[in-house]
């Protein structure tokens, strides 16, 4: 396993040691010849190691295409089947009403949902391999850090609720994802690409008042202005640029946030590997926010 540290991957091992499955998760240097050596003696190799946020969008393409391409070409000339774990980005926006199908054509808006799509090409284009591609919704859970800023600011007393009105999102809590991976694990499907999300869609409202009623119930939600969210992007662009590290909110933020909606279809997910997102938003959340406050995160 490629990206074992991560909030996915720590999930992952956790539920399959406890499954009895032993885990050999990759470190660095992800290079060929580690990964090489690695893949000698697995059954399977789940790639989840990727570069979310950036300031470059030439660091995307490190990461998220070339090191997808060195795991592809290691697990192909091992013959052991690749998991790869892409993201909704690489298929790009869709609103509730025709929410996306793993067969329309992907349109990402973003630099990282640009280079999800030209690593799922890679595999796609790499003969003799044996994959599947998974494409996670937004995932939150236990163990997350980029929800954890909205449930500090629901203990503060306040809440965001920005993006544009009437957008919706697909959502899967980590737990289900896990089972989808497991599952992949043990499908003997090949070749084949298949979202994995909740079916059923959240607005920003939904999942603000969800952080607002797990966080106790007491925070205000306002109401922010594209406009304002505009010209607080353009100034997170700026800082970005000069910290050398992206922005909470920036140009990209700004992208997905005015997009109208990223929903997708999960009936293949159901129909391919058995699995159905059983744990729904506000249960969700509540469960995080304990997990958070049993860190001592909150």
């Amino acid at each position: 396993m490629t990206g074992a540290t991560g909030f996915i991957g720590r999930n992952l091992v956790a539920d399959l040691v406890a499954r009895g499955v032993e885990v050999v998760a990759v470190g660095r240097p992800l290079d060929r010849a580690s990964l090489a050596n690695a893949f000698t003696s697995v059954d399977a190799v789940v790639h989840l190691a990727g570069l979310v946020s950036a300031v470059r969008e030439q660091d995307f393409s490190t990461v998220n295409v070339e090191l997808t391409r060195a795991v592809a070409e290691a697990a192909r000339a091992s013959g052991v089947r690749l998991i790869h774990v892409s993201s909704l980005a690489a298929a790009g926006p869709a609103p509730a009403s025709a929410p996306r199908s793993e067969d329309d054509p992907p349109a990402p808006v973003t630099a990282y949902g640009r280079s999800k799509l030209e690593g799922e090409r890679l595999l796609a284009a790499t003969p003799d391999l044996r994959w599947m591609i998974l494409r996670p919704a937004i995932v939150y859970g236990p163990g997350d850090r980029a929800m954890l800023p909205l449930f500090r600011l629901a203990s503060w007393g306040v809440l965001p609720l920005v993006g544009r009105p009437g957008a919706a999102y697909t959502i899967i809590y980590v737990a289900d994802l896990i089972r989808a991976l497991v599952a992949a694990l043990d499908s003997s499907v090949d070749r084949e690409t298949i979202f994995a999300g909740h079916p059923h869609p959240a607005s920003a409202r939904d999942i603000v008042e969800g952080v607002r009623a797990a966080a106790g119930g007491a925070a205000r939600i306002l109401t922010v202005p594209m406009a304002l969210t505009r010209i607080a992007a353009f100034a997170g662009d700026i800082g970005g640029a000069i910290a050398g590290r992206p922005l909470p909110i920036n140009g990209t933020r700004y992208t997905e946030l005015s997009a109208e909606g990223f929903v997708c279809r999960v009936d293949r997910l159901r129909d391919y590997l058995g699995v159905v997102a059983e744990v729904d938003l506000r249960e969700g959340l509540a469960r995080t926010a304990a997990w958070y406050r049993e860190q001592g995160w909150l």
